[in-house]
């Protein structure tokens, strides 16, 4: 979670709790790093490590790993404003379609909601029944979503109102030069373009509730409605988003073709390679991780980000350049990200383990990269009946999403 991701939401001051925790991850970051030299310094003396001084490093390196997730559920928390608060902060009353919604959500009264698609005229039903949710609601799930899934919130984001996003892009670039102002003009080449399609697919999520939460005035329902959908998309979607066939759902980024740095074509995903089968080559790690952020050019370095789950990032937080010093910091203020080599660390836990012939780390400009697409509309067919006495709420959304700069980032395959 970054400032992009929270870009959506009131800015609030940090709260006393937020900053002891980040007081307290830094002085758990001296530790590891006093544990971690303490366990080097063993290795270069005994040609071995002590047990009792590596298990003390991955203690704190847990221990890091929680402070720094226990932070950002803070931090998102304190930053979320509820669904239609600041409505409700100005005086103003709900929407016509938000009223009819909650009616309909609360009683399965539809009444109200066809009497607004005949007033709007727009067509709210679909083949399979439900109604849109109010425009509101759609996008407070679009913000939460961003805050929540971390390929999201590095990606181009773009919404549609078809099924599917054909884009075209110039592989070569836009062809220019210099004239001077009474020259002819030459004719420029024909750029090359490519055809990139981005069909959506359906996400579907089913919360539930029982009668009691439905009669309950109090219970803000656009927002429990958000909450219960959002973990149950992001999860699908940050699946896809990484690792996804194209099948049903969006094409992952780790799925396409890959190909070695020196034989990149478009089309393509380069990769660089560490040089010693399912790790770094011994004393070359800081070595591979520059040679990855090089292979990147420097018009897409300028917004890099590393992307890694949690087990890769507890290796590289131990690595050190030649002078001694740490590659990995820790997040330098509340809602910050740790940083690798100065670049952020986005943790995606779809991405593989660390292994022989696995691209455990991804680098790369991903709001260039990786194109997520929405269709506008989030539906929610109300369904008394399949589960009495809870009531489900099957909640639909279209999702597309695939690479659309194959030059814009460069994956570390642990390979010789």
């Amino acid at each position: 979670m970054d400032e992009t991701a929270l870009a959506g939401f009131e800015t609030k001051t940090v709260t006393p709790e937020i900053r002891g925790l980040q007081d307290e991850m830094q002085r758990t970051f001296e530790s590891f790093r006093e544990a971690n030299d303490m366990r080097l310094d063993e290795l270069e003396r005994r040609m071995t490590g002590d047990v009792v001084t590596s298990d003390k490093v991955d203690r704190i390196a847990a221990a890091l790993d929680a402070q720094n997730q226990r932070i950002e559920r803070l931090a998102l928390k304190e930053m979320r404003p509820a669904l239609g608060q600041d409505r409700a902060r100005r005086g103003e009353p709900a929407s016509e379609h938000k009223s009819a919604f909650e009616r309909y959500v609360r009683g399965g009264d539809e009444t109200a909601l066809r009497r607004f698609e005949e007033k709007a005229m727009s067509n709210l039903t679909g083949a399979d029944g439900g109604f849109l949710v109010p425009d509101e609601t759609e996008t407070e799930i679009g913000r939460r979503l961003a805050s929540i899934s971390p390929i999201r919130s590095i990606a181009a984001v773009r919404t549609v109102s078809s099924a599917v996003l054909k884009k075209p892009f110039a592989i070569s670039g836009a062809e220019s030069g210099w004239v001077s102002e009474a020259a002819d003009r030459e004719q420029t080449a024909a750029p090359q373009l490519a055809e990139l399609s981005f069909p959506t697919m359906e996400l579907y999520a089913m919360p539930a509730a029982t009668a009691t939460l439905l009669d309950d005035a109090a219970v803000d329902i656009d927002r429990w409605i958000g909450e219960e959908v959002e973990q149950a998309f992001a999860a699908q979607e940050g699946s896809a988003f990484v690792n996804g066939d194209g099948v049903s759902k969006p094409k992952g980024f780790m799925t396409y073709a890959k190909a070695d740095e020196s034989a990149w074509a478009w089309g393509k995903v380069g990769t660089i390679s560490t040089g010693a089968n399912g790790a770094f080559a011994e004393g070359e790690a800081a070595d591979a991780l520059i040679d990855l952020v090089y292979a990147l050019k420097a018009g897409y370095r300028q917004n890099a980000s590393f992307v890694m789950n949690r087990k890769t990032q507890g290796s590289v937080r131990k690595l050190k350049d030649e002078d001694g010093n740490y590659l990995w910091l820790p997040p330098a203020s509340a809602g910050a990200r740790a940083t690798l080599m100065g670049f952020p660390i986005v943790e995606a836990e779809d991405m593989p383990n660390i292994a022989t012939g696995n691209c455990a780390i991804a680098f790369g400009d991903f709001q260039r990269f990786y194109l997520v697409v929405d269709r506008q509309g989030v539906r929610v067919l109300r369904d008394p009946y399949s589960a009495k006495p809870y009531v489900l709420f099957y909640t639909t959304k279209r999702v597309g999403g695939g690479i659309q700069d194959f030059d814009a980032a460069k994956l570390l395959d642990f390979s010789a």
